[in-house]
C-alpha cells in the first residue's frame, strides 16, 4: 500500500511540474525551461513509461533534417541555437506522458487562462501608459506606438499576441463545448481582457489566426452565430478605438510615413524563393538566412533598407524551406497535418456530449490559427509559442486516448458499448 501511495505521489508531482511548465510559457521562458528540465529528470528517474503520440515519426524527421542541414551548411556553430531548441520539442512528449485525463487538462487550461489574464492586465496597463505618454508629448499615437507596443510578461508583442491567440481559442473551446459547466462564466469573463490585449498588440497576423480559429469553433458550435462575426468586426472598425481601423487598413495600404510591410514581406518571400531554388534539398542552413540574404537579392529586387528587418523571412513555410530544405519543411507540415487529421477523426466519432470534445476542438483551433498566422510570421521559432502549441497538441492526444480507452470497458458498462461502436467506425 505504501508503495502504491509513493507511486501516486510521484505521478502527481510529475503532473504538477509539467502543468506548471506549460503554464509558465506565458510568464517566463527561464522558469519554463527549469520546470521542464526538472519534470524531464523526474520522468526518467521514476521510470514512468513514455507515451509517444503518432506524430513522433514526422517530428523526428524534421529534427533529423535540421541536423543534416546544419552539418551540410558548414556553419555548425552559428546554427547551434536551433539545435538547442530541440529541448522545447520535448514538451509534446512530457504532456502526453504526464497528463492522463481531461480533468487534468482542465487544470492546465485554467492555469493558462489565469496567466493569460494577468499578462493581459499588465499589457493593458502598459498600453494606457504609452497612450498617455504620446498624448502628453503631443505625438501622433500611431507612429509612436507601432514600434513600441505592449508585451505583457513577454519580451516582444509578437510573442504576447501569439500566446493570447492560443489562450483565447482555448477559452472559446471550453465555453462552447465543455460539458462540465463549472467556472464557464469566469472563463467567459477572462476572455474580455485577453481579447482587448490581443487587439491592442496590433499584430495583424495573430488577429487573422484568431479569427480563423474562432470561425472554426463557432461553425461547430452554432453555425448561425457566424452571422455576428462580420457585424462585430464592422462595429469595431466604425468605433475605431485607439486607431484599430488604421492598423487593420495598413494590411492593404501602409500608414502615412511607414514603409509598406506587405511589399517587404513579398520581398522576403522572393529572397526565400531564391534560396530554395539554389538549395532545395538542404537549404542554406539553420540561422543562415540573416547572414546570407544579400547573396540572393537579384538585380530587379529592392536594395536592403536599414529601416527593414531581414533576420528571418516572416513566413514559417518559406523560412523552413529556405533554411533547412523543402523535405524538412514538409516533415514539419506532415507532423501538424497528421495531428489535425487525428483530431478531426476523433471528433467525428465522438458523441456530441463527450467531455473530450472541447479539448480536441481547442487543439484543432490552435492548429488552424498557427497555420494561418504562419503565412505572415515565423511564429514557430518562438520558444514560448512553440512550447504552448506543442502542449496543446499533447492535450489533444491525451483527450483522444481517453476517448479510445472507453473501448476497453466491458460491453455492459453503462454507455460504453454504443460509444465503442461509434468510435470504432
Amino acid at each position: 500500500m505504501a508503495l502504491g501511495k509513493d507511486a501516486f505521489r510521484r505521478d502527481d508531482a510529475l503532473l504538477y511540474l509539467v502543468g506548471a511548465a506549460a503554464v509558465t510559457t506565458l510568464v517566463s521562458i527561464r522558469v519554463f525551461e527549469i520546470l521542464m528540465g526538472v519534470a524531464l529528470v523526474m520522468l526518467m528517474v521514476t521510470g514512468r513509461r513514455w507515451r509517444l503520440p503518432p506524430v513522433w515519426l514526422p517530428l523526428s524527421l524534421f529534427l533529423l533534417g535540421t541536423l543534416v542541414s546544419l552539418f551540410a551548411s558548414g556553419h555548425i556553430r552559428e546554427g547551434l541555437p536551433q539545435v538547442r531548441k530541440f529541448y522545447v520539442y520535448l514538451m509534446l512528449f512530457l504532456v502526453t506522458s504526464a497528463v492522463r485525463t481531461v480533468r487534468e487538462i482542465r487544470g492546465v487550461a485554467i492555469g493558462w487562462v489565469m496567466a493569460g489574464t494577468l499578462s493581459s492586465a499588465w499589457a493593458l496597463k502598459q498600453f494606457w501608459a504609452k497612450y498617455r505618454a504620446a498624448e502628453q508629448a503631443h505625438q501622433n499615437f500611431y507612429t509612436s506606438y507601432v514600434d513600441s507596443r505592449i508585451t505583457g510578461f513577454m519580451g516582444h508583442w509578437m510573442t504576447l499576441s501569439a500566446e493570447l491567440m492560443l489562450v483565447l481559442l482555448a477559452i472559446a473551446a471550453a465555453v462552447f463545448f465543455a460539458q462540465d459547466r463549472r467556472g464557464v462564466a469566469w472563463l467567459a469573463a477572462a476572455a474580455i481582457p485577453v481579447t482587448a490585449a490581443l487587439g491592442l498588440t496590433w499584430t495583424r497576423s495573430m488577429w487573422l489566426g484568431a479569427l480563423c480559429g474562432g470561425v472554426y469553433l463557432i461553425w461547430f458550435w452554432k453555425k448561425w452565430a457566424l452571422a455576428a462575426v462580420p457585424v462585430a468586426i464592422a462595429a469595431l472598425l466604425i468605433a475605431n478605438p485607439f486607431d484599430l481601423r488604421e492598423r487593420a487598413v495598413s494590411a492593404v495600404s501602409p500608414h502615412e510615413g511607414q514603409t509598406d510591410s506587405n511589399s517587404h514581406r513579398a520581398e522576403l518571400r522572393r529572397i526565400g524563393w531564391e534560396m530554395i531554388k539554389a538549395h532545395p534539398w538542404l537549404g542554406v542552413g539553420p540561422e543562415q538566412v540573416s547572414r546570407q540574404y544579400r547573396d540572393y537579392i537579384r538585380p530587379d529586387m529592392p536594395r536592403p533598407r536599414a529601416s527593414e528587418y531581414y533576420g528571418h523571412l516572416e513566413n514559417d513555410y518559406v523560412q523552413y524551406a529556405a533554411e533547412r530544405g523543402v523535405p524538412t519543411m514538409l516533415a514539419l507540415l506532415w507532423t501538424i497535418g497528421w495531428a489535425l487529421l487525428d483530431f478531426a477523426r476523433a471528433l467525428r466519432r465522438l458523441p456530441w456530449d463527450a467531455e473530450e470534445r472541447w479539448v480536441l476542438h481547442a487543439a484543432t483551433a490552435a492548429i488552424v490559427s498557427v497555420l494561418i498566422s504562419g503565412f505572415f510570421s515565423w511564429n514557430l521559432n518562438n520558444s514560448e509559442v512553440l512550447a504552448m502549441f506543442l502542449a496543446l497538441l499533447g492535450c489533444g492526444y491525451v483527450a483522444m486516448w481517453q476517448a479510445r480507452a472507453r473501448l476497453e470497458q466491458p460491453a455492459g458498462a453503462g454507455t460504453a458499448a454504443p460509444f465503442a461502436r461509434q468510435f470504432a467506425r
